[in-house]
């Protein structure tokens, strides 16, 4: 008997959520300020992961292109905005030169390997794999395995009051309304737009839509740069709140995966809902039980695969 999708649905919130409801009041009950000041933290990683998974879920869950080089463009764009940084001394310049890096090396990949193996996911996962080892290495001999750091605007330094919590930085909550942002502007644009309107019905039928006048290749070369250049204004956005150092690439390309995995593949806000799984299990994890915090990302994916294997926002192909 075929278990209705549904039901499955349903049956994957509420395995995540009764846990989630019933350890929020036991929390708030024990010690409130730990709790918020955690739940805040979790909001800005989750935000931090829904930039980059947000261009992922692009590649990977509208065009079926599969990139296991997208963490290197977050790396990349992450080099390239802090030297744009330190010679220009704005932050804001940073931000853009990580995102045009990135689209250009994404664009690049679009024309020279992704449209000549449309289909052949093997071959494509094969060759970026083998391109994010080249990437690294590569950057790896410019930058050296130094650690780097920004300066975010100085309307972005210090802390903010909040109640309950006291201080709170301010860069962690400008990181969180600009995640907010970007993702109404990204569902806008595959919703309301002419070219997200001929992204979405290229993915469904390709050669209807080339039939129709559409240069196919040219409208998924746009889509590529896009969510490469996230990825790339992503690692600006991320070395601002922490560091950029190698070992960063594998570490967003891995949480891109699980975040576009449990939000569903194509769905802006799938990947919104898996960042925030995500970055809630991490944080918390390590504030309550930080021996066994790299479990409970794990079990959301088990529970997620179990009963919506599509993802909590997916649809069938």
């Amino acid at each position: 008997m075929k278990w209705p999708a549904s039901r499955g649905v349903w049956a994957a919130w509420i395995l995540i959520g009764v846990p989630l409801a019933v350890f929020t009041v036991w929390a708030l009950a024990d010690n409130a300020k730990l709790y918020l000041t955690t739940l805040l933290n979790s909001l800005t990683l989750a935000s931090l992961y829904f930039l980059v998974a947000s261009g992922f879920t692009l590649v990977f869950g509208l065009m079926r292109n599969v990139n296991l080089a997208h963490g290197s463009l977050y790396l990349f764009g992450a080099y390239v905005g802090w030297m744009v940084g330190e010679h220009s001394g704005s932050w804001v310049l940073a931000v853009a030169a990580g995102f045009l890096s990135a689209a250009v090396i994404g664009l690049l990949l679009q024309l020279l390997v992704f449209r000549h193996m449309q289909g052949q996911d093997l071959r494509q996962t094969l060759v970026t794999i083998g391109i994010s080892i080249v990437l690294a290495d590569v950057m790896l001999w410019i930058w050296g395995a130094e650690i780097y750091t920004f300066e975010p605007p100085a309307w972005m330094y210090g802390s903010t009051t909040l109640p309950l919590v006291e201080k709170f930085p301010t860069y962690r909550i400008a990181v969180f309304v600009m995640a907010a942002l970007i993702g109404l502007a990204l569902w806008w644009f595959l919703a309301r737009t002419r070219v997200g309107m001929m992204i979405r019905a290229g993915v469904d039928d390709r050669a209807m839509l080339s039939a129709s006048g559409v240069n196919v290749q040219q409208v998924f070369a746009v889509t590529f740069a896009i969510g490469a250049g996230l990825a790339g204004l992503a690692g600006v956005v991320g070395g601002s709140a922490l560091s950029v150092s190698p070992g960063e690439d594998t570490r967003y390309l891995l949480a891109s995966l699980v975040v576009v995995i449990v939000g569903g593949m194509g769905s802006v806000g799938g990947a919104a809902i898996g960042a925030l799984l995500i970055g809630l299990a991490e944080q918390f994890g390590l504030a309550y039980a930080p021996t066994y915090s790299v479990v409970f990302t794990f079990v959301i994916m088990v529970l997620v695969l179990a009963f919506r294997p599509r993802g909590l926002m997916g649809k069938a192909a």
